[in-house]
């Protein structure tokens, strides 16, 4: 079974940004010790400010990628935000693999 995670935000939860960031960052951090991680994070909107250069949960999605954790990034949302050039960690992508991904995977879960 693939696992795979969505994230589609820069934060986890809606309501307060700043606990939002905060959790994000713990949600990431706790991916990397847990026993059964996903297989692939797709990242798009908003989610995609995670893996660039400055972002603060960098340590965790690159502790992730070590780990084998394939990360994916939608090329159209890091071309929105002006981050095409700024990825750190993973890959960029299209919406064609992206809809592969989540229509053929076991185990979608969108935080």
């Amino acid at each position: 079974m693939v696992r795979t995670i969505l994230i589609t935000s820069s934060y986890f939860g809606r309501g307060d940004d700043d606990l939002g960031a905060k959790l994000m960052g713990s949600f990431l951090r706790k991916l990397c010790v847990v026993n059964n991680r996903p297989e692939r994070i797709v990242f798009y909107n908003s989610g995609v400010k995670l893996i660039v250069q400055g972002s603060e949960v960098l340590d965790a999605i690159s502790t992730l990628a070590d780990q084998g954790v394939e990360l994916i990034a939608c090329g159209t949302c890091l071309t929105h935000f002006g981050l095409l050039d700024k990825i750190a960690v993973g890959r960029k992508s299209d919406m064609q693999e992206i809809a592969s991904v989540i229509t053929g995977d076991d185990d979608v879960v969108k935080v």
